[in-house]
């Protein structure tokens, strides 16, 4: 019996691989500048030409580019698929907004079930002060506010270890973001509908912190839910008023 010999992987192709893992996992994000080459070389243990050939390598996949005496940075276009002007046509578009909570429906729904199920204790404590940053940005202008909620909403979506959903999530920030900032101009019209958004964050951090995927899929859908009634019902009552203004308007005419 005659045996084939096993070839081991060039070194370039080895440190290739981790570099494409750091980018895939948010370690290395787009328009972030890489070290140095001698500092990578010392943290992967190998030499600089072997460094070297593997960021050619990665340049030339796209996925880095390099500034004439300005080192190497991750490509910023990596993105570019969710965050094209079609997206931000979307997201200037009032009509769309259930549009965009039916879609968090699935995602954000997904991403708790499997941060509930996969999450480590660091993922938790993340979540966990993601979650006080949303209580605490509650005092603060709009735009504080729907930053600490998406924060909240991505430590989840990391908490989920797939790269898929959370490469999703950070593609589709700024639809989420502007969804979120529409939402929170109309409920907070009501302190009550605020303080029961705020209970329903507790409930589906407590859901994930207790390990009970369903549970956290759940109190994610219950969430939503709330807002899409909510808004159905504070966009009815301004039908009414507007109704109500124009008979005013009417009969003060007569």
């Amino acid at each position: 019996m005659s045996y084939s010999k096993i070839r081991q992987p060039k070194l370039a192709d080895v440190i290739l691989q981790q570099l494409e893992a750091m980018i895939l996992e948010g370690s290395l994000l787009p328009g972030q500048k890489l070290p140095p080459e001698r500092e990578l070389a010392r943290r992967f243990d190998v030499s600089r030409p072997s460094l070297r050939e593997a960021i050619q390598k990665l340049e030339a996949k796209g996925l880095v580019y390099r500034k004439q005496g300005g080192g190497t940075y991750v490509h910023s276009q990596l993105q570019s698929a969710l965050t094209d002007p079609l997206f931000q046509l979307i997201s200037s578009n009032p009509e769309t907004q259930f549009d965009l909570l039916e879609f968090r429906h699935a995602l954000e729904g997904i991403s708790a079930y499997y941060a509930a199920l996969r999450g480590t204790e660091a993922d938790f404590e993340q979540i966990k002060s993601g979650f006080e940053l949303t209580r605490k940005a509650a005092q603060s202008t709009i735009s504080e506010q729907v930053e600490a909620v998406y924060n909240f909403y991505l430590a989840i979506a990391q908490a989920s270890h797939n790269l898929v959903i959370v490469h999703l999530v950070q593609g589709m920030a700024v639809l989420i973001k502007k969804n979120i900032e529409q939402n929170f101009d109309i409920l907070s019209v009501r302190d009550s509908i605020l303080q029961s958004l705020d209970e329903h964050r507790n409930s589906l951090l407590n859901a994930i912190l207790a390990r009970d995927p369903e549970q956290a899929r759940l109190a994610s859908h219950h969430h939503l839910s709330y807002i899409e009634e909510c808004l159905l019902q504070l966009g009815q009552e301004e039908n009414r008023l507007q109704r109500a203004m124009r008979r005013v308007q009417k009969e003060l005419k007569h």
